[in-house]
């Protein structure tokens, strides 16, 4: 304490005062080199492989949303082939 009270009587606060401001800065960025850059990566890396499954999902829903299209529309074919059937029958039979 007694060496940042003569720094302050030899050079000012001001300077004192942007010294430490730079160490701090210099702090911050040797944190975020070091640590944050690193886990960034890796999770650059997870969420990649995230947004391909995604897409695998995406692709395959589309997929299912077309099989069952086609069966909802098959089926109304069939029902409809059974409404006409049982028309031509019921008249057939009547007369």
């Amino acid at each position: 304490m007694d060496n940042l009270s003569n720094a302050i009587a030899d050079y000012g606060f001001p300077i004192i005062a942007v010294l430490g401001l730079l160490w701090v800065v210099w702090f911050i960025w040797k944190f975020i080199t070091q640590n944050i850059k690193v886990r960034l990566a890796e999770t650059n890396t997870i969420l990649i492989g995230l947004i391909d499954r995604i897409r695998v999902l995406d692709n395959d829903l589309i997929r299912l949303q077309q099989k069952l299209n086609t069966f909802i529309s098959i089926r109304e074919l069939e029902n409809a082939k059974e409404k006409t059937y049982k028309k031509t029958t019921r008249g057939n039979t009547k007369k």
